[in-house]
């Protein structure tokens, strides 16, 4: 159990090193709000298009609908990292780029030990389940450059610049009584976002080139609740004849109300002449330490999963977030700046024989899914819109004599196909689940 204490504070220091080694990813949509915000579904989930509002697991955990954990009967430690090609192109140009980062940091377990039950010959009708996680919320990078000509200033370069991002710590916990389970989770928002503006009078000699900066950090508490309820459809069926695999149909709500932030930033503007043999600095504003505020969405989801056994699972999931009450007092923006977005997912896993002894690939999760999703920017009145594919496989691996996972997919999508700037990526992403039986281990001799 300490090697796996010992694993997780390794990776969160890392964790803590990236958030100041941000990837450079080029998406000029996510100059709007907070950012491009990162997908909250785990590998083994977001390999299924994303459907994590009713997705229970004994092994794998889901940080997207808290109600999940109580599902748990083992200790779960999960590791993400991810590697995109992203490519963008206009009427004119096309710009390619390959980024990568570590996804996300989490471990939950049961409060109450399956094992225990085994030891003392009963079966508790109330199961219990907590988590911890560390992962990005949003991702601010871009860098376009947008070049026109004055009859009177000539050629004249606009570079706009954004670096950044925010992250959240997440923690919660879930109750389940006989079919029904609940969950909460509470966090902390936190990080800081850069934007840059350069305006560059190229045939101008000596010409003052103007330079407009704003830097803010964002911080705040995050919450989320969630509701399941699983019902084996067949289960007399399954006393009367152990063999039989069980037919199990879940539902999963979760939502959230608007969350409230604070924002402290910091504005800059100055020109600067170069020359030949000095370059000169000329300050117009620096203003420090404003103080603002800002409210991020409310979201609901609805999911449902139908699972046949270990051998193949099928599920739907609907989101919708009211982005039009958001607002951020240091991007300047106002309540309405955005547009109410939804995403819909399905998607599933097909397992040939979990059981097999022989054949490694009859044990693997083969996991598929397609999504479509309306984002809350726009760009001339136009909701931007994308859609795509996901695939993945789940392999099993023996760690300290328990059964783990390896998650390995693969997303492909594009979006915003009708704007000026069109998006297509291939997101190709790695989880390893790391499970342990001895959590909360009473012992049986005394």
């Amino acid at each position: 159990m300490h090697k796996l204490f010992f694993t997780f504070s390794f990776f969160f220091l890392g964790f803590l090193y990236q958030i100041n080694a941000q990837q450079s990813e080029n998406s000029p949509y996510s100059r709007f709000g907070v950012g491009e915000l990162a997908d909250n579904n785990f590998n083994h989930i977001r390999h299924m298009g994303g459907v994590g509002s009713a997705t229970i697991d004994q092994y794998q955990f889901n940080m997207l609908n808290p109600a999940s954990y109580s599902y748990l009967n083992m200790y779960s430690f999960d590791i993400g990292v991810f590697a995109k090609y992203n490519s963008l192109q206009d009427s004119k140009n096309k710009s390619s780029v390959w980024t990568g980062n570590i996804d996300y940091l989490a471990f939950a377990f049961p409060l109450r030990n399956p094992v225990n039950d085994l030891y003392e010959g009963k079966k508790s009708k109330t199961k219990l389940g907590m988590a911890f996680a560390l992962m990005p919320h949003s991702n601010v990078s871009y860098n376009i450059l947008s070049t026109s000509k004055d009859s009177l200033s000539g050629t004249i370069d606009r570079t706009y610049i954004g670096s950044g991002g925010s992250y959240k710590f997440l923690f919660g916990n879930s109750v389940k009584y006989k079919d029904f389970s609940f969950g909460l989770n509470l966090g902390y928002l936190f990080g800081k976002i850069e934007n840059q503006k350069n305006i560059d009078f190229v045939d101008l000699p000596w010409a003052y080139q103007n330079r407009f900066g704003t830097d803010y950090n964002i911080s705040g508490f995050l919450w989320n609740i969630g509701a399941m309820y699983s019902k084996v459809l067949n289960e007399k069926e399954i006393e009367k004849d152990k063999s039989k695999r069980s037919k199990i149909l879940s539902f999963g709500i979760r939502g959230n109300s608007a969350h409230g932030f604070s924002t402290n930033s910091n504005n800059l503007e100055y020109t600067i002449q170069q020359a030949p043999f000095n370059v000169t600095r000329d300050t117009i504003q620096n203003v420090k330490d404003i103080k603002g505020k800002g409210s991020l969405p409310g979201e609901i989801a609805l999911g449902i999963n139908y699972y046949y056994g270990e051998k193949w699972n099928i599920g739907f999931d609907y989101q919708y977030s009211f982005w039009d009450s958001y607002f951020n007092d240091a991007n300047a923006e106002k309540k309405g700046s955005m547009l109410n977005a939804s995403r819909i997912g399905v998607g599933g896993f097909f397992r040939p024989n979990y059981k097999s002894f022989d054949n490694f690939f009859e044990r693997v999760f083969y996991r598929y899914g397609v999504y479509y999703q309306a984002d809350p920017r726009s760009v001339g009145g136009e909701q931007i819109e994308g859609y795509g594919v996901t695939f993945g496989l789940g392999m099993p691996f023996v760690y300290q004599r328990k059964i783990s996972n390896i998650n390995l997919g693969c997303q492909l999508g594009q979006r915003a196909l009708s704007l000026p700037i069109s998006e297509k990526y291939v997101k190709i992403s790695l989880g390893v689940t790391f499970n342990d039986d001895e959590w909360f281990l009473k012992s049986k001799y005394y």
